[in-house]
């Protein structure tokens, strides 16, 4: 009994722990339209360290320091797309969520495109092909045909 009751209790204090570590951050904004831009932002950008989370949800430290950094950069007068061009310089085309349409993106954007494409032509290929023997098999001249007869005969016999 005062075992589960110390599994209990402990339990509780993680539980209890885990809402006290998670930190609520808050940060002024002169403008109203500024914390909107900041919040479209933090959804647009990618965490560097978690990968599949944006900034706004992740509470890994380098996506702290982003928030803080996009917060700066944002009461400082800088346009989204600074922001922007800024982030993909230091962390690179991974932070974006939408990456660019240009230089190597394009191959990311186009790959989809081109493997389905490539695939449809290989399949008209082979169903060509596959149309084509059949249709060889059928125009026979009369001693081919004599030829195929005598050997269908055979097989019959052997078998």
């Amino acid at each position: 009994m005062k075992q589960g009751l110390l599994v209990l209790w402990g339990l509780w204090a993680v539980l209890i722990s885990c809402q006290v570590a998670a930190l609520i951050e808050t940060y002024e904004f002169s403008d109203q339209a500024l914390e909107n831009r900041y919040h479209v932002l933090t959804q647009e950008l990618r965490c560097p360290k978690c990968q599949n989370q944006n900034i706004a949800d992740s509470d890994a430290p380098i996506s702290k320091d982003l928030r803080r950094s996009l917060h700066q950069q944002l009461e400082l007068g800088a346009s989204d797309e600074d922001i922007r061009d800024y982030m993909v310089a230091r962390y690179g085309e991974f932070v974006r969520y939408r990456p660019r349409f240009g230089g190597i993106n394009v191959i990311l954007w186009l790959a989809p495109v081109i493997l389905l494409l490539s695939g449809l032509v290989i399949l008209a290929a082979l169903l060509r092909t596959r149309a084509g023997s059949r249709n060889a098999a059928a125009h026979l001249d009369a001693e081919e045909q004599m030829r195929l007869k005598s050997l269908l005969q055979r097989v019959e016999r052997d078998s």
